[in-house]
């Protein structure tokens, strides 16, 4: 049918290039008072007037435009969450709920939930959706591996359609869930159809570190930079092309008899961030309520795992807004002034008071221009900054033999950046390992062109 790209996995794959295999300022002096703290609950979309005139058709549009013609006659199971909406803000539960002949019988949830209530990094047991009375199965459980869902939960379904909506960044775990659910429907007999979704950061930026083989895990199942430039369809389409710990964790004759459907969008381009794509943003998870967030938190999620940096001023600024216990703002403001790193603007802000009464502050981070912004490149930084800042000792010296060390591993997915960390604190060389992995990048994006959907 037109309009929907089908991939049937082949039993042989597509090789890889060795190479892709072994990689993959200053405003002014006072405080800028905050606005409002965001409201964090579950979103109520509204549907956009009749007359809105939207210039990309998501994967579900496309698919209802083709009449369902994958999953009719068939029961289908529906792995989402709020952000699963299409063009006019309509859950792809309803779209699919309502749709004359068609036979939704579960759903299927991650982390955060169907409903985006649950508490990040908390499991959830399998429920009855009170709204539709479907049965919702948890794939993020504590029980179930990878997300992987298990045979009992399939067993209800002839086809998973997944429409999850994802950030452009390695670590986010929606787009590992994709994949194991890809693996565990093809061993267990499913078909799967994945509804493609924008990419928020476009499909031109590529950035960070690549990953380890060894690293692959919930939070990294991808030999990607951490900045990918793919889509969610693009995504599945390369993992099913690929040999494990990259792509697919199946058997060859599983891989071969799998039957897996990229409905891809229309009217969406590489060059086009979220705002350009005339959608309305639907929060992902309760720390991504908007495209802010989705920019900061590739820019400094790695940088506040360990070393004593926090991203936040209490509940405002999200991943945009940073700060270092002990170390005044003004003298934060004018380190990262110092780093001239392009592309990118701090300033001081104020936030709720703290414990001591005192408001708190810290540094909002401001992107001045997109296309020179180097969307990881900070957090390296401010690792390093950390170590300044920590006179005594190096503090990703505490790191071994800690889960916080594993933490760090899995997220930034360098075991040679972190041993170069360990040894030489705030004398590593930055500016060497961020060349390295741009030309990493560059090679990586012009290997993974032969799984793009779009131009």
């Amino acid at each position: 049918m037109s309009g929907v790209a089908r991939f049937s996995l082949l039993a042989s794959f597509l090789p890889l290039l060795a190479v892709v295999l072994s990689l993959f300022g200053c405003s002014g002096s006072q405080p800028v008072a905050p606005p409002p703290p965001p409201v964090v609950e579950t979103p109520t979309v509204v549907p956009a007037p009749a007359d809105v005139i939207f210039p990309v058709m998501l994967g579900i549009d496309v698919f209802e435009a083709e009449g369902f013609a994958a999953v009719k006659g068939k029961r289908i199971g529906l792995l989402t969450h709020p952000a699963g909406v299409n063009r006019e803000g309509v859950s792809t539960v309803d779209v699919l709920r309502r749709a004359p002949g068609l036979q939704l019988v579960a759903l299927y949830a991650v982390e955060h939930g169907i409903y985006n209530d649950m508490p990040a990094e908390k499991p959830f047991p399998d429920m009855t959706d009170q709204r539709t009375g479907l049965p919702v199965f948890s794939l993020y459980n504590g029980k179930t591996k990878n997300f992987r869902p298990t045979p009992q939960q399939l067993k209800v379904i002839d086809v998973l359609v997944i429409d999850l909506q994802d950030i452009g960044t390695r670590s986010y775990t929606f787009s590992g869930a994709i994949k194991t659910a890809i693996e565990a429907c093809f061993e267990n007999g499913k078909e799967v159809v994945v509804l493609d979704r924008p990419n928020p950061l476009g499909g031109l930026k590529v950035s960070g570190q690549p990953l380890d083989g060894d690293l692959v895990t919930d939070v990294g199942k991808y030999r990607v930079p951490y900045v990918h430039g793919l889509t969610v369809g693009e995504l599945a389409r390369m993992a099913s092309s690929l040999q494990p710990p990259g792509g697919l964790n199946v058997p060859d004759d599983v891989r071969a008899r799998g039957k897996l459907t990229i409905v891809p969008m229309k009217g969406w381009k590489r060059s086009m961030r979220w705002p350009e794509t005339g959608l309305t943003f639907v929060p992902t998870s309760t720390r991504i309520q908007d495209f802010a967030a989705v920019m900061g938190y590739p820019m400094t999620g790695l940088g506040c795992i360990a070393g004593g940096f926090s991203h936040g001023i209490g509940a405002l600024y999200p991943f945009r807004g940073i700060h270092y216990p002990d170390v005044k703002a003004s003298t934060l403001e004018k380190e990262l002034h110092a780093l001239k790193l392009p592309g990118l603007k701090f300033r001081r802000v104020v936030g709720p008071p703290q414990k001591n009464g005192r408001p708190g502050s810290g540094i909002y981070i401001e992107i001045t221009d997109y296309d020179q912004w180097e969307p990881t490149e900070l957090n390296f930084w401010l690792m390093k900054l950390a170590a300044k800042f920590d006179r005594r000792k190096n503090p990703f010296a505490a790191l071994p033999n800690t889960p916080k060390e594993r933490e760090f591993l899995i997220h930034v997915g360098s075991r040679a950046f972190y041993n170069d960390l360990l040894a030489k604190g705030d004398h590593i060389d930055i500016e060497a390992w961020v060349t390295t992995w741009r030309d990493q990048a560059r090679i990586y994006q012009e290997q993974s062109k032969k799984y793009w959907l779009y131009q």
